[in-house]
């Protein structure tokens, strides 16, 4: 299989190409070039093509979730992330028992190579090291202090899988964890968590390079004490993650954050739970109840907390867009270059460069989702 794609609009990693012609040969990407070449031409005229979009951070679609360690699930999951333009992921859990996570990943670590659809990258694993202040949709009665050793056992039932792992500074042993964990190859990313700005600060001296879902579960920033939302603003070297549906944070607050720090610290997530892809009405998220409608998850504990979200990685680069926050290409690496690289997965995808996997999506000129490609081949239309 070789061919060429002729489009209006090039996302490439180094910057943005106008026409010309994109190789791909055998599900590889090769060259871009400008001039006409001889072969076959799959021409998309005045659309653009970008790279597959990389969702880090998301636990269930389709009435399926990571926690019911299926394998069916994963898979139904993952084909169904074709229609949101996703082609990479890190399937992410929720707090609950050592035994039960352990128990999830074995499942995913042992069927990774059968899954069909978007390519599963790593797992990514969203607790159970927080605290109860701001729990958000996870269970406190699983909440512990960091255990270098009880991680280590995750890792082995995981093969190796887990590429990031978030975590609460002010738990005690927090940054001597960040520091080992970090040490092996591992993102540690800080959230659902009442941290003063020093201890975060500890944590990302100690090697901690994100903050999870940034402003949602987390001390919030004052003038006299910056909190977590505050480290997450000013402190460098570090991704923020943010969930641009427009009911996580105000779009003028995702502005603010743009304006404060660059495009290139950020990236796009969904914390999709199982009913996106899904009509309004009860679900479970962990072991919470949930009603979903006008948009929006939330804990049916009266409460009424956010619980996950049914945002589509299409529809946050088009929201980040629409808000007139950020250019198209920078949305694009919001969502891909910049999700794969901050959790150690940059090297599989999120970048069309020669030689690697030719997973793209075709946009409009609206940022609409058009088509899915997978290794050269469309998946979606």
């Amino acid at each position: 299989m070789e061919y060429y794609i002729h489009a209006e609009k090039f996302f490439l990693g180094s910057n943005v190409e106008m026409g010309g012609y994109l190789h791909v040969v055998d599900g590889k990407f090769g060259s871009y070039q400008k001039s006409k070449p001889e072969g076959e031409i799959v021409d998309y005229g005045d659309k653009w093509i970008a790279p597959g979009l990389v969702d880090t951070h998301i636990h269930g679609l389709l009435n399926h979730d990571v926690m019911d360690a299926d394998a069916d699930g994963i898979e139904t999951m993952a084909k169904g992330l074709l229609e949101c333009g996703v082609t990479s992921w890190l399937p992410t859990t929720l707090t609950a028992s050592s035994d039960q996570l352990k128990e999830v990943v074995s499942v995913i670590s042992k069927n990774v190579d059968k899954f069909d659809g978007a390519k599963v990258q790593g797992i990514h694993f969203e607790g159970p090291y927080y605290t109860e202040k701001h729990k958000g949709a996870q269970n406190p009665k699983y909440f512990e202090n960091p255990s270098v050793d009880e991680f280590h056992s995750w890792q082995e039932a995981a093969n190796g899988m887990i590429r990031k792992i978030s975590i609460a500074p002010e738990r005690e042993g927090a940054p001597e964890f960040t520091a080992q964990i970090s040490s092996e190859g591992v993102t540690v990313a800080l959230g659902h968590s009442d941290a003063t700005f020093e201890q975060a600060k500890t944590c990302v001296e100690a090697g901690a390079t994100m903050f999870t879902h940034t402003f949602n579960g987390m001390s919030g920033l004052d003038h006299r004490e910056p909190g977590m939302a505050g480290a997450a603003m000013s402190l460098q070297g570090v991704t923020d993650e943010l969930i641009c549906d427009g009911h996580h944070v105000n779009p003028y607050v995702v502005k603010i954050l743009l304006n404060t720090k660059s495009y290139k610290d950020v990236a796009l997530v969904t914390d999709c739970m199982k009913a996106g892809l899904m009509p309004d009405g009860d679900y479970i998220l962990g072991e919470f109840p949930v009603k979903v409608a006008n948009g929006t998850a939330r804990l049916k504990d009266g409460s009424n907390s956010l619980a996950g979200s049914i945002l589509l990685l299409k529809d946050a680069i088009k929201n980040v867009v629409d808000w007139n926050v950020v250019t198209p290409e920078q949305a694009i690496i919001m969502a891909s270059a910049n999700a794969a690289d901050s959790a150690g997965v940059g090297d599989k995808c999120g970048h069309i460069l020669p030689g690697r996997d030719a997973d793209f999506i075709v946009l409009d000129h609206e940022m609409n989702l058009e088509k899915t490609y997978l290794d050269g081949e469309m998946v979606y239309k």
